[in-house]
């Protein structure tokens, strides 16, 4: 069985082709090749302004959450949860300019029979501190509060979501589709410990985690905790890998739990300091989130990305690949594989965009370059003596 088609068995599509599809013909916004879409501001009629609100969430992560709290008893990795619902807000909209300013609102939907109010009240008190905590690096966001569901005839355990809206002047939007081909790809890797984190981060984030879940978790937790999985997905396909939560993840100070629960690094920091220092040079940047090192291949016109300096491949993809015997063809269109944030720049500028990023606790470097491609856009990778081509 491909993984594709272990992917569609648990219900998951890392291309989202239908959903695409779906939304064809809906308007674009004022900016159609940005990294979000870009509204007028409605709200007060400045022409020379305009809104963004962007949606999503942690996503089944909130699901292995579940496990490891049931397993373990420590509720602060609600915390971590919170944090990857609003990050994979927050870092979209970084990607077109905006870095601080924020209204956040979030929506919670819980099975009341297995999620009790103690875990309501961490993941409202994680997205607090994650607010306080982002404030002391200059990016502000306001809570306005949210709303708390019991919906237990559609949810078997946890989902968290929210969505975030902010006002940005118009110039200061960053357009990938006037992105030229050329200049530099930097990566900045997703594992490690940046200046805002407390612990180590494995550099999972928030996509692929269908996959690490079941591919990586022993087949035990499915009969302790059926309620974690949905009864649709092929017994063969649920927990199919030989691991504990508890054991420990080698090359990290981390458990393989910890390491899959790891919570997304928001760069969001880090992008505010590049543009109030290399805003000249700096043609656009994605977040490698849905798509993974192929995400790229959906903004700009006639472009080749070519990676071919990637950053080290950290200990869990590293061991999610050994346990499955994946090819790295199959992982990195699914999970970001060390880096989660890449910059298209001028090459001059690269350097001093690479010294700030690691003056700030975050390893980056140069994987690639941008070329003119005129059969449309093309994602080539070259790793470990290996090519795969994306188109």
């Amino acid at each position: 069985m491909s993984e594709n088609q272990i992917y569609e068995g648990r219900g998951v599509s890392s291309s989202k082709s239908e959903i695409h599809q779906a939304i064809q013909g809906v308007d674009p916004g004022l900016f159609p090749g940005a990294f979000c879409k870009i509204l007028p501001d409605h709200l007060t009629q400045d022409k020379d302004s305009c809104l963004l609100m962007h949606a999503d969430g942690a996503g089944t992560k909130s699901s292995l959450a579940y496990l490891y709290w049931k397993e373990t008893g420590d509720l602060s990795v609600f915390k971590g949860i919170a944090q990857d619902s609003l990050v994979m807000n927050l870092d979209d909209l970084a990607c077109v300019g905006a870095v601080t300013g924020f209204v956040l609102s979030n929506t919670i939907g819980r099975n009341k029979f297995h999620i009790p109010g103690e875990v309501v009240q961490a993941i409202i008190w994680g997205y607090e501190e994650l607010l306080t905590e982002l404030a002391d690096f200059g990016v502000i966001i306001h809570s306005c509060g949210g709303e708390t569901a019991d919906v237990g005839d559609l949810v078997r355990t946890l989902i968290v979501d929210s969505t975030l809206m902010v006002k940005l002047p118009k110039k200061q939007v960053i357009d990938l589709g006037a992105m030229r081909p050329q200049g530099v790809i930097v990566g900045f890797a997703s594992y490690g410990q940046a200046k805002w984190e407390k612990t180590y981060n494995s550099g999972i984030g928030g996509n692929g985690l269908t996959a690490a879940r079941h591919d990586s978790l022993t087949h035990e937790y499915a009969g302790q905790y059926p309620e974690s999985f949905a009864p649709e997905i092929p017994p063969d396909l649920v927990y199919c890998g030989k691991r504990n939560l508890t054991e420990p993840l080698a090359g990290t100070p981390l458990n393989w739990g910890q390491a899959i629960l790891s919570p997304t690094r928001t760069y969001t920091p880090l992008i505010k300091a590049i543009l109030e220092e290399f805003r000249p040079a700096v043609q656009g940047f994605v977040h490698c989130s849905g798509g993974g090192q192929t995400k790229c291949l959906k903004f700009g016109q006639n472009i080749h990305y070519v990676k071919n300096a990637l950053l080290p491949i950290p200990p869990l993809f590293t061991a999610i690949r050994k346990d499955r015997a994946l090819h790295l063809q199959e992982m990195f269109p699914v999970f970001n594989m060390g880096h989660r944030l890449e910059a298209f720049i001028e090459e001059s500028a690269a350097d001093g965009v690479i010294a700030l990023a690691r003056s700030m606790g975050i390893e980056a470097q140069v994987i690639g370059h941008l070329e003119p491609n005129a059969t449309g856009n093309q994602v080539t990778i070259q790793h470990q003596g290996e090519q795969w081509v994306w188109r």
